[in-house]
């Protein structure tokens, strides 16, 4: 897992309709919160991906945006955002590029573990969680992320 204070590795990944982002891309409108996840539809990942999306304004008017990675292609990232009305990208990286270079490969390559990653708008790895069974980790450090953007805008 990437420590805070390291450079965000750069990625170039399809997003779930089609067209190819890069890390730059994301960054370009402020912060980033990118977050990996194992697979679309699974227990687990519907829970964080809903948690999220029920957590999207407040991160939207925080000026953060997010973005979720896992293995799957664009067909399953669409039709997993569009069962559960997910308002962010999901990105798409069968090759597990950057799922490697967020040292975030599962044990033996087998699956993906579950991280989130705050990116400031200058690549810089701000703060990470990595908690693969403890979902409510993740929500917990996205609402804090927001705290942290609210207090320093005032």
């Amino acid at each position: 897992m990437l420590e805070p204070g390291s450079t965000a590795p750069d990625f170039t990944l399809e997003g779930s309709d089609g067209s190819d982002v890069s890390l730059a891309d994301l960054l370009a409108d402020g912060p980033l919160i990118l977050y990996f996840y194992p697979a679309d539809f699974t227990p687990g990942c519907t829970q964080e991906a809903c948690t999220i999306r029920d957590l999207h304004d407040d991160i939207v008017s925080a000026g953060l945006r997010i973005v979720g990675v896992s293995p799957q292609d664009a067909e399953s990232h669409e039709r997993f955002r569009k069962t559960h009305e997910l308002p962010f990208d999901l990105l798409c990286d069968p090759d597990k590029k950057a799922v490697r270079l967020y040292d975030v490969d599962g044990p033996l390559g087998i699956s993906v573990r579950r991280a989130t990653y705050l990116i400031n708008q200058d690549g810089i790895v701000e703060d990470a969680v990595l908690a693969d069974i403890r979902i409510g980790r993740h929500a917990e450090f996205i609402e804090r992320a927001i705290r942290l953007r609210e207090s320093s805008a005032s």
